[in-house]
């Protein structure tokens, strides 16, 4: 089976493949132009951009002072238009928001301002999201979970005479943040195979909007799956953690080439939703410990959080615990990842994984198939009385 390219509103590129986004910093401007300069779609996450260049913003101890800072419109628009020349221009460059995020409006804005040629965005509803963009010529991609927040979205966006140029389906089975409770993650009624030909039915009924899914996709064999049961292609993130050019540190990809099956698992999170990363870190270990230090909010970076309100009854700031993971801090740091992020086991450029997975070049990433630990476990059991 040849691969089709990937056709979504001004968009067309030659591989159905979409990075996903991933915060913070995890996707920034090298990872998200090294993907598009290969033919394929390079998100940059918009989370955390303080962090980027921290000189340029107001920092508290090295914490970005206020969304102004952590959400640095400076800093977006250089990472996108970084990504841009990075590309040379082959694929498309765009940002992944999230609706959650403190100044959410301004985040699109400037989005729009760097240059991003498309916008991913989930999190939570976005409405507005037509509103916020204008007349911009750039494509929008809301991220859902069920056939109802399609009709949801394409309901309230065609008052505004948009629908959505394509819908991301994410399965239960992706890194950092789920859209669906602790519950609906383990329940095979909800996972991506079952929801897939309900929400491609949806985007059927409003005018054969292209399906994008995610969550759990890891090499040529699941591509194919989900194209044939109507999608139009795939977003991939954990994956793109395994590339010299992921603009994690070092760290962070040691933590990711060195988990196992079972240290992937969901947690909870200040945002309200549960997040899957690794859990045998000695952050999620205190806080699975019952730690629970007193937490100054410095950032104010997601709406949920209420200024920090969360993240003193979860154990740990969001904001601090990812940029932390992303800078390299292992003992406080927070290592989101999808299910298959134990199957990453060398590093290697991003042209190579785009080759593998089109079918350039022999995929070789081999890796031994684990045990998964019963839900009945002790361990088990302790990690999902903090993510339900």
């Amino acid at each position: 089976m040849e691969l089709p390219p990937l056709k979504i509103r001004n968009i067309s590129v030659k591989y159905p493949i979409i990075q996903g986004g991933m915060g913070v910093g995890i996707s920034w401007d090298n990872l998200a132009g090294a993907v598009a300069k290969a033919g394929c779609l390079g998100t940059v996450s918009s989370v955390g951009t303080g962090y980027w260049r921290t000189e340029a913003v107001r920092t508290i101890n090295g914490r970005p002072l206020k969304p102004a800072n952590f959400h640095s419109s400076a800093n977006l628009k250089a990472i996108l238009r970084s990504a841009i020349a990075k590309s040379e221009g082959q694929g498309a460059v765009g940002a992944n928001i999230l609706c959650a995020v403190t100044d959410y409006e301004r985040q699109v804005r400037d989005s729009v301002e760097g240059g991003a040629r498309y916008i991913i965005s989930g999190a939570g509803l976005p409405l507005r999201l037509p509103e916020y963009v204008g007349d911009a010529d750039v494509a929008l991609i809301p991220i859902v979970s069920s056939p109802r927040v399609v009709d949801l979205i394409c309901k309230r966006w065609k008052r505004h005479g948009r629908l959505p140029d394509a819908i991301i389906l994410e399965g239960p089975k992706s890194g950092g943040h789920q859209g669906y409770t602790y519950e609906q993650c383990l329940e095979p009624e909800y996972q991506l195979e079952a929801m897939t030909p309900r929400v491609y039915e949806a985007c059927k009924a409003w005018g054969n909007i292209p399906l994008i899914v995610a969550g759990g996709i890891w090499d040529r064999k699941d591509i194919e799956k989900f194209l044939e049961m109507g999608a139009s292609g795939v977003q991939m993130a954990t994956r793109f953690i395994g590339t010299h050019e992921c603009d994690a540190a070092d760290t962070f990809k040691r933590v990711i080439l060195g988990s196992k099956k079972n240290d992937i698992r969901l947690i909870k999170s200040p945002v309200g939703y549960p997040a899957r990363g690794i859990v045998t870190t000695p952050l999620v270990q205190r806080v699975l410990a019952g730690h629970r230090p007193k937490i100054a909010c410095i950032s104010n970076c997601v709406d949920p959080c209420n200024h920090g309100e969360e993240s003193n009854r979860v154990g740990y700031c969001i904001a601090d615990s990812l940029a932390d993971a992303r800078g390299g801090k292992y003992e406080t740091g927070l290592f989101f990842s999808g299910s298959n992020g134990y199957r990453v086991k060398k590093l290697q450029p991003v042209q190579e994984v785009i080759e593998k997975l089109v079918g350039l070049r022999a995929d070789d990433d081999t890796w031994e198939e684990e045990r998964e630990v019963p839900e009945e476990s002790p361990f088990v059991r302790a990690v999902a009385a903090t993510a339900g």
